[in-house]
């Protein structure tokens, strides 16, 4: 498992951790039922405390990306509601565009940027 940590980042480490996670699900490197690190071992490997690996997992329990299985552990498993993810989506990219309207970024630069991110990623239909 590949996780690229930011130690100099002012964002959480188990946000980044969960982004990762998130972001390898979407480029297939993760596959619906394949079972992520044991909490021991990715902090270990990482070099992070157990309770922020542990937070990570929580969070993508909650949000619908990995379900605790008591003998593989987290495994990934998306729980598809398009409706409340859509919803979700809308509140996030709300504040992303006031920040970008404030730096006076266009609306055609937003949309390029999201062309170019989303050719990354897998849409499972």
């Amino acid at each position: 498992m590949f996780i690229e940590i930011d130690f100099n980042s002012d964002e959480a480490l188990y946000l980044q951790l969960r982004n990762q996670i998130i972001i390898g699900i979407a480029t297939s490197r993760f596959q619906e039922g394949d079972a992520l690190p044991s909490v021991r071992q990715l902090a270990d490997t990482i070099g992070i405390n157990m309770h922020t690996v542990n937070k990570a997992y929580a969070v993508l329990k909650q949000e619908g990306f990995v379900k605790v299985d008591r003998r593989k552990g987290a495994v990934i498993a998306l729980d598809i509601d398009k409706i409340q993810a859509l919803e979700e989506l809308k509140r996030d990219m709300q504040v992303l565009l006031a920040k970008s309207s404030c730096k006076r970024i266009s609306r055609s630069e937003v949309h390029a940027l999201i062309d170019e991110i989303y050719e990354d990623y897998v849409t499972v239909q």
